[in-house]
C-alpha cells in the first residue's frame, strides 16, 4: 500500500523545480493579497460590507488554489494519488475533526442564512458587543468593554441570538415615579411635550404614557418610547433627565420611599383618649 502512494503520489522533480513552486506559491499569495484589497476597494460601496468579506475570502482562497494545483502538477505529483492518501488520512483525521467539520458546516449555514451582520450589536451564547468578523470556524465579537471573544460558529449556529440593530426601530421605557399630591394629567401632558420636541422619538409606533399603578410612595407613571436602533441608547440616556429636570421646574417632584412608623406608647396614649 505504502509503495503504491509513494509510486503515485511522487513524480521525478529537481530542485530547480522545487524553488520554482516555492516562488509561485510565494507570488500567489502576494497576487491574491493585492486583488482581494483592490476589489474591495472597487466595490466598497456597491456591496454590503458582509458581502464582501466573503468575496473577498473566496477569491483570495481560490487563487492560492489554482497556484497549489499548478505546483503539484509541476512536481509530477498526481491527482489520483493525493485522493487515494486523502481517503486514508481523512478517515484518521475526521474522528479527531468532528468539531472543526461541524463548525464548518455552521459556518456555511451562518453565511446563507446571514442571522447576524459584521457590524451588528448582538448577544451570542451570553456575550454582547459587535461582531468584528465571522469567519469559517468561527464570529469574533468585540464586547462592549473591548474584550476579544472567539465563538466557534457550532455555538453560534446552535445558541439563540438576540441581534439589537436588526430591526431599524427599537423600544425602551422609563417608570417615573410622582407624589401622590401631584397632578399625573399635568405629568403626562410635561413629559408629552418633551418627547414631541427630540428629534429622534418616532411618532409612529407613538409614544404610551399612563399610570401603571399606586406605589407605596409614590403614582408610578410608564413611559415608553421609539426610536432609530442607530441612535437609541443616546435617546435612551439623554431623555430620562431632561423629563426629571422638567417636572421638577413645574412644581412635580420625584418623591423619596417614606414609611409610616407607630409607637407603642403613641398608640397607648391614643387609645387612652378614645376610650
Amino acid at each position: 500500500m505504502l509503495e503504491y502512494l509513494n509510486s503515485t503520489i511522487y513524480g521525478n522533480f529537481t530542485i530547480k523545480d522545487l524553488l520554482i513552486s516555492i516562488v509561485t506559491l510565494f507570488l500567489a499569495i502576494v497576487i491574491a493579497k493585492i486583488i482581494t484589497v483592490n476589489l474591495k476597494r472597487a466595490l466598497k460601496e456597491k456591496m454590503a460590507k458582509e458581502h464582501l468579506e466573503i468575496l473577498g475570502k473566496i477569491v483570495y482562497y481560490g487563487i492560492i488554489l489554482i497556484a497549489v494545483i499548478s505546483v503539484l502538477h509541476k512536481l509530477g505529483i498526481t491527482m489520483t494519488g493525493l485522493l487515494v492518501a486523502g481517503g486514508v488520512v481523512g478517515i484518521a483525521i475526521g474522528f479527531a475533526a468532528k468539531s472543526v467539520i461541524g463548525n464548518f458546516i455552521s459556518g456555511i449555514f451562518l453565511m446563507i442564512e446571514r442571522p447576524i451582520k459584521i457590524g451588528d450589536q448582538v448577544n451570542i451564547d451570553n456575550y454582547s458587543g459587535f461582531v468584528e468578523d465571522i469567519h469559517i470556524l468561527s464570529t469574533i465579537i468585540r464586547t462592549y468593554d473591548g474584550l476579544y471573544v472567539r465563538i466557534p460558529n457550532e455555538t453560534v449556529f446552535t445558541s439563540a441570538i438576540t441581534n439589537y440593530v436588526a430591526h431599524v426601530a427599537r423600544r425602551f421605557e422609563y417608570v417615573i415615579g410622582i407624589r401622590y399630591q401631584d397632578d399625573a394629567e399635568k405629568a403626562i401632558e410635561i413629559i408629552n411635550k418633551i418627547l414631541d420636541m427630540h428629534p429622534f422619538v418616532l411618532k409612529n409606533p407613538a409614544p404610551q404614557i399612563f399610570v401603571e399603578n399606586l406605589g407605596d410612595s409614590s403614582v408610578n407613571i410608564v413611559v415608553r418610547i421609539w426610536a432609530p436602533t442607530k441612535v437609541w441608547y443616546s435617546v435612551k440616556t439623554e431623555l430620562l433627565w431632561k423629563i426629571k429636570k422638567e417636572l421638577e421646574a413645574n412644581g412635580i417632584e420625584i418623591p423619596f420611599p417614606q414609611r409610616v412608623v407607630w409607637f407603642a406608647n403613641e398608640l397607648k396614649t391614643k387609645n387612652k383618649r378614645k376610650s
